[in-house]
């Protein structure tokens, strides 16, 4: 089926007012500013997170005989504690399971639209996009699905040695004692002064008496949320969807203009999904299926990739650099019009992740050159069948590993503590197409497949993946980022099997992303100037960004496990045993 797309003279405008700056190279020459990362080696588990406590709690929970699943419930768990930006269990987010015996698994736990939700909720009189609503009010709130996802995970993959209760009950801890603000939230917290202070459920746990923001020395104790994890912890995940705390979320939100309700709330499902798989210079890609479209874009991008002998290309600059962001392009340009909610459109997966399907749009780049965006379409694939976001990945003993992303959208979501619930809420029905082919607040356009509509759920960047040589884990990787989670995972598989660096040095390496539209490149500084040159050569339009990424990954090795915390956040953390 042939996609005819509209917006070519939107294109050109963009492209037109993309600024040109220097870009530099992907690896192996480049001068790192961030901070180099260190691996930590270990033979029975690892974790590493974006939060210093939530990694401990995660391996404490591996050495009490927890599998990885079990460890990653519990980081989840604790994270929506000590990490209030990004962790969460008023967000929702996604979950690959490689089992050491079994079939991979993954588990969808995105927000989902309440049913008041129409194809126009978010525009304005005029029928233009809104940005007010889907961002900055209480009717951007998704129905949660973090507590459902992780009592899912916890109910049908966890060891059994641990109850959920013992799993929350660092969380619960750690909420009732309080933290003292410190590494992230010290530095996130002034970003959100404002987005935070214009709720009162939020100045009651982000704002002392006197009126001004926690800061470094002082403690963040949220006894709400401790008695709400209390009550997950002792009846369950209903006690979340259903009663007093789905009564107190539904209330909170009307009140301000939202429209969820109770009968939301109860009906909302974590959901069990088959992963999508695919094959890159024999290893085995494992990742989440829509409605994230990470884990079929970063298919589709490594297939493209896989076409090209990018170890041959190491004594040209640019060269396997231009061909990947060739490949970013084209499968950001697919990712406007074809994905969606796997519930509500048909995606055509198999086509998009077809090693066919990737010859055909490989013919389409030139070597010598890039092509604009504004001549970049959807391609025709077979027939169909967010920068505040958090990633960890975890490991056990028997090779059990999980790679799990969760988000809020917004670092601090909508800002909007619920009143009595300690739950700090997303805004993130931000990411559907609220009118197509109009950027949202991360510059994603999208089509018909992801417009608003009652009960769903939004389309998703997070690519939370395991890639598997011989059966086994080789590496467990994700990152948060919004539009540049795909680039970010594609970049760190690459570093490591086609530049042969180790996990510590791609982490750290700088980093690209192109997204289509607009039709720029982003590079992080650090990058080496005979790239900038290849790359401005090759008409690329560029620009240099500090990347909010943050690639907490682990690779399997001879020595071990080898766990590498990104540099790029304060108080990231591996830690193993």
């Amino acid at each position: 089926m042939a996609v005819k797309h509209p917006m070519r003279l939107l294109v050109c405008v963009l492209a037109a007012l993309a600024p040109a700056a220097a870009i530099g190279q992907l690896a192996p020459r480049f001068s790192p500013e961030v901070p180099p990362a260190q691996a930590v080696i270990a033979r029975n588990g690892m974790v590493v997170s974006q939060e210093t406590r939530a990694t401990r709690v995660g391996v404490e929970i591996l050495q009490k005989g927890g599998n990885a699943v079990d460890a990653a419930v519990a980081v989840g768990f604790a994270m929506a504690v000590t990490y209030p930006r990004a962790g969460n269990i008023g967000g929702g987010g996604f979950m690959v399971i490689h089992r050491a015996n079994a079939e991979p698994v993954t588990i969808d736990y995105r927000e989902t639209a309440p049913r008041a939700i129409t194809r126009d909720s978010f525009l304005d009189a005029n029928g233009n996009a809104d940005p007010a609503k889907s961002e900055d009010s209480a009717l951007g709130v998704g129905v949660p699905g973090t507590v459902a996802g992780l009592a899912l995970a916890y109910e049908k993959f966890g060891s059994g040695k641990l109850t959920l209760a013992e799993l929350i009950a660092p969380a619960i801890a750690l909420a009732r004692d309080g933290i003292p603000v410190e590494d992230d939230t010290a530095a996130s917290l002034p970003d959100a002064e404002t987005r935070l202070a214009r709720w009162s459920g939020s100045r009651k746990i982000f704002f002392k008496q006197d009126g001004r923001l926690l800061g470094p020395g002082d403690r963040l104790v949220q006894t709400d949320l401790a008695n709400t994890l209390d009550a997950i912890a002792q009846g369950g995940p209903r006690a979340f969807y259903e009663g007093l705390i789905a009564e107190k979320l539904a209330a909170a939100l009307q009140a301000e203009g939202g429209v969820m309700t109770a009968d939301d709330l109860k009906s909302y499902r974590a959901v069990e999904r088959a992963p999508v798989r695919g094959t890159y210079r024999g290893y085995d890609i494992v990742s989440m299926p829509p409605p994230s479209s990470g884990g079929v874009h970063l298919i589709e991008m490594l297939n493209i990739l896989e076409g090209y002998d990018l170890k041959a290309m190491a004594g040209d600059p640019g060269a396997g650099t231009h061909l990947m962001l060739e490949a970013m392009k084209r499968a950001y340009a697919d990712r406007a019009i074809f994905l969606g909610d796997p519930d509500s459109v048909t995606v055509p997966v198999a086509g998009l992740t077809s090693k066919s399907y990737a010859a055909a749009l490989r013919a389409q780049i030139d070597p010598a050159r890039a092509r604009p965006s504004a001549d970049i379409r959807a391609g025709e694939p077979a027939p169909r069948e967010g920068d505040n976001t958090t990633h960890y990945s975890v490991i056990d003993r028997d090779g059990n590993a999980v790679s799990n992303t969760y988000t809020l959208n917004f670092s601090y979501g909508v800002g909007m503590v619920a009143d009595g619930t300690g739950i700090l809420l997303n805004n993130e029905l931000d990411d559907f197409a609220a009118k197509p082919m109009t950027p949202n607040a991360y510059g994603l356009v999208g089509a018909e497949a992801n417009a608003p509509g009652p009960g769903k759920k939004p389309l998703s960047s997070m690519t939370p993946t395991i890639v598997l040589k011989d059966g086994k884990p080789f590496l467990i990787t994700g990152s948060p980022g919004g539009s540049r989670i795909i680039t970010t995972v594609l970049q760190i598989i690459t570093n490591v099997i086609d530049d042969g660096m180790t996990l510590a040095q791609s982490v750290t390496a700088p980093r690209l992303h192109h997204q289509w539209l607009p039709d720029q490149v982003i590079a992080e500084p650090g990058v080496a100037s005979d790239l900038i040159i290849a790359l401005q050569a090759r008409g690329h339009r560029v620009r240099i960004g500090r990347n909010a990424t943050s690639a907490n990954s682990i690779a399997v090795t001879a020595d071990g496990y080898a766990g590498v915390a990104d540099t790029r956040t304060r108080g990231a953390l591996a830690v193993g045993y």
